[in-house]
């Protein structure tokens, strides 16, 4: 039995204005685990982060966190109840050292306890410590997303959103992002909910997999179920309802 999901996606339908973009979509995540949602461009992938992050308003549907119905909350109230999210770009303060911007991620605590969650993340990330006076713009790719990724953690959220983590990194650091990062913070007991475009080193660290297609499920399932699909091309670029690509997976499971 899997875990009670800590953030619980119920047939989301968003979009701008009154043309929805995504529609009926469900997505659990559990603590412990990495969800991984994936899709061609245009899937929808985005608009679903940022109906989940209160960015964008519901059509219809709910999103609850930890069991408490947050979909009428703002985005600040999603993050000050345990919601953290590190967007693709604009994820940290150029001009601002790494630990002004690991303080930034604390702004909601006192200040005591900010500094004290700070040291914690120097502890728990050496190479951080050892930039803390360097300006984040002058930071490596990777170092600036590990940064991106430190500063949503000073907050303990109970569920962090990253949205494609590994964008212009090169293989071999989008490698380590993935598999000492974002495991590790799977392994530290966060509910890790992963949007990512590089889909065979993303399926590496999942333990679930949602696919969106022209903003509707089109497969959700453990990473085994989605590996032995007889054709995961099918799912991603074939047209219409097809109930021969799910059949292999169970549907998301709905704790309540």
């Amino acid at each position: 039995m899997r875990p009670q999901a800590m953030l619980s996606a119920q047939d989301i339908t968003a979009g701008y204005g009154a043309a929805p973009v995504i529609s009926k979509v469900s997505v659990d995540a559990v603590p412990g685990e990495v969800t991984l949602v994936i899709g061609p461009n245009g899937a929808g992938k985005s608009t679903l982060i940022k109906a989940l992050n209160g960015e964008l308003e519901l059509m219809s549907g709910s999103v609850l966190l930890n069991g408490e119905d947050i979909s009428r909350c703002s985005e600040d109230q999603r993050a000050a109840r345990g919601l953290g999210y590190v967007p693709q770009s604009r994820d940290v303060f150029g001009t601002l050292t790494v630990a002004e911007n690991l303080q930034m991620g604390g702004y909601r605590l006192p200040r005591d306890l900010a500094a004290e969650r700070v040291s914690e993340i120097f502890d728990r990330f050496p190479s951080l410590a050892r930039l803390r006076k360097r300006q984040a713009q002058t930071l490596s790719g990777g170092e600036r997303k590990l940064l991106a990724i430190a500063r949503a953690l000073v907050a303990r959220p109970i569920v962090l959103m990253l949205d494609e983590p590994t964008a212009n990194l090169a293989p071999a650091v989008a490698g380590r992002v993935l598999h000492e990062v974002v495991v590790g913070l799977a392994e530290s007991g966060a509910a890790v909910l992963l949007v990512e475009q590089r889909i065979a080193l993303a399926l590496d660290v999942a333990s679930r997999v949602y696919v969106l297609v022209d903003g509707a499920p089109r497969f959700g399932g453990t990473d085994a179920e989605f590996r032995a699909l007889p054709d995961m091309g099918a799912v991603f670029f074939a047209r219409g309802a097809d109930p021969t690509l799910t059949s292999t997976a169970a549907p998301p499971r709905r704790d309540g």
